[in-house]
């Protein structure tokens, strides 16, 4: 059974989170093994639109989010309705919950196509709402305070919602969204693997032979505690030769490089916006990863990371709880202390090789193949659920 399938999202190229990236990836296996995938996203109106646009991807006027201009809010995206009917799409999968992801929402129940929402971001975050969104105080109360409760009506309209962890799955279940399935964001294995060399990129990032490389991977934002790392890396500049090595942006880039200064930091290498082709090699060059975000709803960066053997040392919260386990394919620390930050990078430093093959395993649960497997399963059971029961007859895959 081939399908027409429709993804609909907010955040597209040229941004690269991890969302993008967990579109791109199960786009291209679903499509390898027969299957259409059309995107529905947005454009900024002053940018050239057609570098991203083709006969599958379809781009909606918008204006850059000013906090973050690489997102763009889309306009009036309800045009797409003719479109998604021209493609003769079987199912609508939403990605994100604003402008785009709405659209796809009213498009599918108008078409009685059945609709499948992904929760990729936990968006009621503070340190998010206080970063990114109004600037005016009753306004960013406002949204602290109703943000989420919008959030959990737009995935009760949705027939199925995919939780990337059981983490996440259990938070939407607590707040009412019932017709919940953990299907997890997927990693190539074929890009991110222990056999990539990372030697070249080692030295031109200035590592010496027996230096030590801490890498972290990821949008250079509050919400990331970065500041937990910087503070580790104090610590650890006393302790050896290493150098962390930061490799993303965004909009705490400048903050977080203050804060490097203040600290007197010699050993921190900020690399900016690492190019995708480059990001297997940046890992590969890496002694062990390091995540201290309280954020992350599945941490696809550090399992990218597993997947190059890699170990991780992150916060003790939310899906990473369950990703990394001590002793084994990494460490974790209580969120936000940098003591126990620096303390458990050390410990794996020090001993690295026992982490290396569990941190591989762990990765290879995650391959794009398994997981689109997993989501075809999905929208299998979903289209059979609404063609003979309607959306109440969904039951979660046991």
């Amino acid at each position: 059974m081939k399908l027409n399938i429709a993804f609909y999202t907010d955040s597209y190229l040229p941004a690269t989170d991890g969302v993008v990236t967990s579109i791109l990836g199960v786009k291209k296996e679903l499509e390898s093994r027969g299957h259409n995938v059309y995107i529905f996203s947005t454009y900024n109106i002053s940018a050239y639109k057609k570098k991203y646009s083709n006969n599958k991807v379809f781009l909606y006027p918008g204006v850059p989010f000013r906090q973050y201009p690489q997102y763009n809010v889309a306009i009036f995206p309800y045009s797409s309705m003719m479109k998604l009917r021209n493609i003769d799409a079987d199912l609508v999968h939403v990605h994100t919950p604003f402008m785009m992801g709405f659209a796809g929402v009213l498009n599918a129940r108008a078409l009685g196509k059945p609709l499948i929402g992904s929760f990729h971001t936990m968006i009621n975050n503070k340190e998010l709402i206080m970063q990114y969104y109004p600037k005016n105080k009753y306004l960013k109360e406002f949204t602290g305070k109703y943000l989420w409760s919008y959030v959990t009506f737009f995935y009760k309209r949705c027939d199925l919602t995919i939780a990337p962890s059981e983490a996440v799955r259990k938070i939407l279940l607590r707040d009412g969204v019932e017709r919940t399935e953990v299907v997890p964001n997927g990693v190539d294995l074929k890009i991110f693997n222990p056999k990539v060399n990372g030697n070249g990129l080692r030295q031109n990032l200035g590592i010496k032979g027996n230096e030590k490389m801490i890498l972290y991977v990821g949008r250079l934002s509050k919400e990331k505690k970065l500041e937990v790392l910087l503070k580790a890396a104090k610590i650890l500049s006393r302790k050896g030769d290493m150098k962390v090595v930061i490799g993303g942006s965004g909009p705490a880039e400048m903050y977080y490089k203050s804060l490097a200064l203040r600290l007197g930091l010699n050993n921190v290498i900020f690399m900016g916006k690492v190019p995708k082709e480059m990001l297997p090699k940046l890992y590969a060059a890496s002694d062990v990863f390091c995540l201290p975000s309280t954020f992350e709803t599945q941490g696809i960066v550090s399992i990218e990371a597993m997947a190059m053997g890699k170990p991780i040392v992150c916060a003790d919260f939310m899906a990473l709880r369950d990703l990394v386990i001590d002793g084994t394919n990494g460490e974790k620390f209580e969120p936000g202390n940098y003591r126990a930050c620096a303390r458990k990078i050390e410990k794996v430093l020090n001993n690295p090789k026992p982490y290396i093959k569990h941190a591989v395993n762990t990765a290879m649960k995650f391959s794009t193949e398994k997981v689109a497997t997993e989501l075809i399963d999905v929208y299998k059971k979903a289209l059979e659920n609404r063609r003979f029961t309607g959306r109440e007859g969904y039951q979660r895959r046991e």
